[in-house]
């Protein structure tokens, strides 16, 4: 792999951890839409509570992926 003089290569941590970032955003967001919508998940909540729950999950799964990205993106500067 060739790089330009302008351009580092990633440290295997800071790889690992992109990586570990994108695997993780998904899995944040199925898990607010289990909580949502599974009953089989026998939380002893109301559907409201339910809805507030998941919807907080799902919001912090979006607010998480450019963060990681950004992280990302400055690690390479």
């Amino acid at each position: 792999m060739t790089l330009n003089s302008n351009q580092k290569q990633k440290s295997p941590k800071r790889r690992f951890l992109l990586i570990l970032g994108l695997i993780i955003f998904p899995c944040i967001i199925i898990l607010g839409f289990m909580i949502m919508f599974w009953d089989g998940l026998n939380l002893a909540l109301t559907q409201t509570q339910r809805y507030i729950f998941g919807a907080l999950f799902v919001l912090y799964g979006i607010l998480r992926l450019p963060r990681t990205i950004k992280s990302s993106r400055t690690d390479d500067e």
